[in-house]
C-alpha cells in the first residue's frame, strides 16, 4: 500500500512525459506536421476541413495535457483529455487503415484510464493536493 502513492507518481509522469514530448517535438514544426497529417488523410472518409484543425490541435493539447500531468495539475481533466485525444487518434488511424499505431495508442488509453480509476485514492504528490491543503 504504501509503494502505490509513488507508483501512481511515477506512472502519471511516465505517460505526461509521453505527451508533453510529442507535442514539444511537433509545435516548432507545427505547418509542417499538419501538411503531412492532411496528405495521409486525403484519401480517408474525412474531410480536410476536419483533419487540418486536429492537425493544428493535435500538438498543443498533447503538449497542454502533457504538462499538467507532469505538475499534476487538473489532473482527472487531463486524464479524460488524454484518453478522449487518443480514442480520435485511434478512430483517425481506423479511417485510414493505419492499424500499427492503434495498439500504442490503446496502451496510452489503458494507462490513462487506470491512473483515472487511482487518482483519488493515490494522487498525493501533485499541485492539485498543494493546492487543496492551501485552502483547507
Amino acid at each position: 500500500m504504501l509503494l502505490l502513492k509513488p507508483s501512481y507518481l511515477l506512472g502519471r509522469l511516465a505517460i505526461g512525459t509521453s505527451l508533453f514530448g510529442h507535442g514539444l517535438v511537433r509545435l516548432p514544426k507545427l505547418d509542417t506536421f499538419s501538411h503531412k497529417m492532411v496528405g495521409q488523410f486525403q484519401h480517408s472518409i474525412l474531410p480536410e476541413a476536419i483533419v487540418l484543425p486536429f492537425a493544428f490541435a493535435l500538438p498543443v493539447a498533447e503538449f497542454l495535457i502533457g504538462f499538467l500531468l507532469i505538475v499534476g495539475l487538473f489532473t482527472r481533466q487531463a486524464l479524460i483529455a488524454g484518453a478522449i485525444v487518443m480514442i480520435l487518434l485511434i478512430f483517425g488511424c481506423t479511417t485510414i487503415e493505419n492499424w500499427d499505431p492503434i495498439a500504442l495508442q490503446l496502451v496510452h488509453v489503458l494507462f490513462l484510464t487506470a491512473l483515472l480509476a487511482l487518482v483519488g485514492q493515490y494522487d498525493s504528490y501533485s499541485l492539485d493536493i498543494a493546492l487543496r491543503r492551501k485552502n483547507v
